[in-house]
């Protein structure tokens, strides 16, 4: 069977092309992975940002939502993961861990994932001490010395959930200010149990068998310290999902995918792409799902 369209990813980009490509009668399949499925937003706790939500909602909530609008109008959801894309020619082939489904547009929703240190021990203390994901993890650090690694809206978010769980929280940001909203950055700052660590970075992860303290450098000194803590949580950032493509797409110098803006058009006709793997800038829900409502228009378009 050759079906209209396949979407490969979920989240806010990809339920939302669901949404717009089965309201258009293509049937999509949506490809929503078994890990991952939801995206980013199913690790996020209470999402204030999003329009039409004015108490705010929880992220997986608003990704059930989402979920439910889209199988509401004919998306055949499927909880596999991608595994190999054959994307040239007029009809596309995407092979699943379970299956293998052939197509005449993809869309691609794929997202990005977090970005680590690439410090030495780093993988060997992941799940004894260092995290990426605080509402995952944090419970599992009550009334402990946590550390909190970034300077961004992500960042911040992490180390004010981890509030209500450790004793104290250390936030280490390479520079002098934080780079968060004013308002996110304004409630960590006035939250007693926060300590600032300003100018620094992380050196070295010490420990036997699990985390037990972090030794940080200061930037503009060059001093280092030792400062015990018995979690870590990482916040820098997300790096995109493109290891899938093997090189069959354009990239730009980040590893994000090329589109033709304004339209979500890669280097393969046929081939949308839209999300967080297409934005290094922005990354919020609501430019994904935006982009992602560009890519279902663009293939009706291509679709004819």
């Amino acid at each position: 069977m050759i079906h209209d369209v396949v979407i490969v990813g979920s989240g806010p980009a990809g339920w939302t092309a669901a949404i717009y490509t089965a309201r258009a009668g293509l049937k999509p399949i949506l490809l929503a992975g078994t890990m991952d499925a939801g995206g980013a937003l199913m690790t996020t706790t209470e999402v204030e940002n999003f329009p039409g939500w004015p108490e705010g909602i929880m992220g997986p909530e608003l990704m059930q939502k989402f979920e439910e609008q889209a199988v509401r109008f004919g998306t055949d959801m499927r909880y596999e993961d991608a595994v190999e894309l054959k994307l040239d020619g007029d009809i596309k082939e995407i092979r699943t861990d379970q299956d293998t489904y052939r197509t005449r547009a993809v869309i691609l929703a794929v997202g990005s994932e977090y970005k680590k240190l690439g410090l030495e021990g780093e993988e060997l203390f992941t799940g004894k001490g260092v995290s990426y994901c605080a509402t995952c993890d944090g419970f599992f650090f009550k009334d402990r010395e946590i550390a909190v690694i970034g300077g961004g809206d992500s960042a911040v978010t992490e180390a004010l959930f981890l509030t209500r769980f450790g004793s104290t929280v250390h936030v280490i940001h390479r520079r002098d200010e934080l780079r968060a909203s004013q308002i996110m950055a304004d409630r960590l700052l006035a939250n007693d149990k926060v300590t600032m660590h300003w100018n620094s970075v992380v050196e070295k992860i010490n420990g036997e068998g699990k985390l037990e303290s972090l030794t940080l450098r200061d930037t503009q000194t060059g001093e280092t310290r030792d400062l015990p803590v018995s979690g870590m949580f990482v916040a820098i950032g997300h790096e995109p999902r493109t290891k899938i493509l093997d090189g069959a797409l354009e990239l730009d110098d980040a590893g994000y995918i090329v589109v033709s803006e304004p339209s979500t058009a890669t280097s393969i006709p046929g081939v949308f792409a839209c999300g967080d793997v297409v934005d290094s800038y922005y990354q919020q829900a609501i430019t994904a799902a935006g982009s992602g409502a560009k890519a279902a228009l663009d293939v009706e378009a291509y679709l004819g």
